[in-house]
């Protein structure tokens, strides 16, 4: 129940991410998966000039298998307008033996917010 007495954290702001894994060509059976989620809150620097986030998930089921992540991107790029995105380059766990490599930029946080000119 809210209770309004109670100081409230905002809440940070969120990004949505998606993307595929590189193709892995495994006893000449090529594959890749995809992925989409949404990473967690803000975390900010002990300086709070920057931030970042974590970021978990799990592929689609591919080739009989899937794979899971859980890492942070990279702090924030600056694209205008007051707005930001996020770059993340890893790999993913190991599952049927190998792992698959990837890279993506999340998308704009509150890509609505703006005002009108």
């Amino acid at each position: 129940m809210y209770n309004n007495q109670c100081e409230q954290e905002k809440q940070k702001h969120v990004h949505e991410i998606t993307g595929s894994t590189r193709i892995v060509n495994e006893c000449g059976e090529c594959h890749n998966h995809r992925f989409c989620t949404v990473t967690g809150e803000a975390i900010y620097t002990k300086d709070k000039c920057d931030h970042f986030h974590e970021v978990k998930f799990r592929t689609d089921f591919s080739d009989g298998h899937y794979h899971e992540f859980c890492g942070k991107t990279s702090g924030a790029i600056d694209v205008g307008g007051g707005k930001h995105v996020h770059f993340i380059k890893s790999c993913t766990r190991e599952a049927d033996g190998h792992k698959h490599e990837f890279q993506a930029a999340t998308l704009i946080d509150s890509p609505t917010d703006f005002k009108c000119r």
